[in-house]
Formats: C-alpha cells, sequence, structure tokens
C-alpha cells in the first residue's frame, strides 16, 4: 500500500470517518461505507476509490488534488467520479481540468455538478445529503448526511397487516419519512454557519473547523476571514448534542502541543469525552 499522505481514523458505529485537515496546507475526509468524500485538498492514494465527493468551497487547500484524484481514476480504469460543487465554482473548474488536460496530454473524465443551500442528494434508497450555507470568504457549504427510515403511521397500528397492504395498494401512503442525522460536515465557515443549520449541532458526528485556540487571536478578526476561535465552540457548548465531535483544520502557527494545552485549559473534559482534535 502507498502511503503518502496523514490519514486519521474514527470509527463511530457502522461508519468510519477517515481524513485529515490543516489550514492552508489540506483537507480530506471521507465515509467509505456510503462512498463519499469531502473536499480534496490533497488526494491519500486509499481514497481514490471514493467515487463521489462534495467540495465546500474553491480555496486551493479544499480542491487543489481533482485533477490528481480524477487522473488516478482514469490510469486505473475506474468510472469517472461525480463532484458536486457550489454552483458558482462549476464553470471555472471546467475550465481549470481542460487546461490541465492539454498540458497534461491526458483526459480527465468527472461529472461536475452544482449545488447551492438548500439542495438535497440522494446517495441511495437509505441516504440523503443535504446542502447548509456557510459563512467563508469565498462562497461556501456545509453538508449533513442523514439515514432515512420509513416508519407506518400512527393512524394505522394495530391493522392487519393484509389491511395495510391493501391501503397501500390503493395508493394510500401508509407510512412516513424518519430522518436521523448521522454525520455533519462544516467546512471553513464562521460559526453562523452552524447556527444557520441545526441538524449540525444534532449530528451523530460533527466534522469542523477550529482554526484559531490561541487566547490571544481575536474572535472578530478571525470570524472577518471567515473561520472559528475556540471561544465560539465554548459559547455554543450546550448546544452540541452530537455523540463525537471531531475539531480540525488547525491553524499551521501552532504546534501540536499548543493546541492541546489551550483546549485542555478551556475544556478540561473534552465536552465529556466527545471532542477529538485531529492534529
Amino acid at each position: 500500500m502507498i502511503h503518502n499522505l496523514p490519514v486519521k481514523t474514527l470509527v463511530h458505529k457502522d461508519l468510519t470517518i477517515e481524513g485529515y485537515s490543516r489550514a492552508a496546507v489540506q483537507t480530506y475526509w471521507r465515509i467509505p461505507e456510503l462512498k463519499i468524500g469531502f473536499d480534496l485538498g490533497a488526494q491519500p492514494w486509499s481514497f481514490m476509490g471514493t467515487p463521489t465527493w462534495f467540495v465546500s468551497h474553491t480555496h486551493m487547500d479544499h480542491l487543489v488534488a481533482l485533477p490528481v484524484y480524477v487522473a488516478r481514476r482514469r490510469m486505473m480504469k475506474m468510472e469517472p467520479p461525480t463532484i458536486y460543487l457550489p454552483e458558482a465554482a462549476v464553470e471555472p473548474v471546467q475550465r481549470i481540468l481542460r487546461i490541465y488536460s492539454r498540458i497534461d496530454r491526458g483526459r480527465l473524465p468527472c461529472t461536475l455538478l452544482p449545488i447551492k443551500p438548500g439542495d438535497e442528494i440522494e446517495l441511495s434508497r437509505e441516504h440523503v445529503v443535504s446542502i447548509s450555507a456557510t459563512v467563508h470568504t469565498v462562497p461556501s457549504l456545509g453538508f449533513v448526511v442523514w439515514q432515512r427510515r420509513r416508519k407506518l403511521k400512527p393512524e394505522y397500528f394495530g391493522l392487519p397487516g393484509t389491511e395495510i397492504r391493501d391501503l397501500r395498494l390503493s395508493g394510500v401512503e401508509v407510512t412516513s419519512e424518519l430522518r436521523l442525522p448521522r454525520v455533519a460536515y462544516l467546512g471553513d465557515s464562521t460559526p453562523e454557519g452552524l447556527d444557520a443549520c441545526p441538524a449540525m449541532y444534532e449530528a451523530e458526528v460533527l466534522i469542523m473547523e477550529l482554526t484559531f485556540v490561541a487566547p490571544k487571536h481575536r474572535k472578530d478578526k478571525i470570524h472577518k476571514f471567515g473561520h472559528m476561535h475556540l471561544d465560539d465552540l465554548l459559547d455554543r457548548r450546550q448546544r452540541f448534542h452530537n455523540e463525537v465531535v471531531i475539531a480540525s483544520h488547525f491553524s499551521t502557527r501552532y504546534h501540536a502541543r499548543q493546541v492541546e494545552t489551550w483546549i485542555a485549559k478551556a475544556l478540561p473534559d473534552r465536552m465529556e469525552g466527545r471532542l477529538q482534535l485531529w492534529l
């Protein structure tokens, strides 16, 4: 196996979260069981088999590996991937791929699809991804992966199976859809991106940026550049109902030990052990 980029792994129930993120360097995540990934700031060789990606925004540390990823899949004779992008990014990214194809003298087959806040993308019968607005210095999006289930409506409880079958065959909708937010991905955003999407606080696993943690760094300046500070997390601590919160995308100004020290002082219990630092 080729190991060329750092990848951390967390298994939660039946889902695996893999990836890594460092501000201004590289960001890439995937959920192999769902065959989807978030952001293409780099492309670990092991991620090549993931066929569908959601890109939060077009900063290079979240997108620059797209041509490499597409080229590798073509080289390995895999199906062209599907990439969902903020709608304003589709045409410029198409042009970039055409230029790369010309200078590389190789085709870069892929499907680029526009998305916007409020959209929903069906992954399968059981899973759907909802798109929300985030707040950054370029158009940016967040994502929630929902698990869908059908449940018999209360008014039909107790009816014999044959009667329920007959109602269904007659065109009566006897079930309703239940949704469970499994994984939320914030991308780069000020805290308004979290607040605008309540499901992010309810998802079983939340992957969020926490770019700045030093007490000396001012929140107002950080927000101006579309990022979050540790104080933003502290201010909202009671809103996080997630079973796991993965904090990532830390600034390269910090050494890992500094991040751990500042967070240990501010959150000695690591949010009852739910907070994971991916450094």
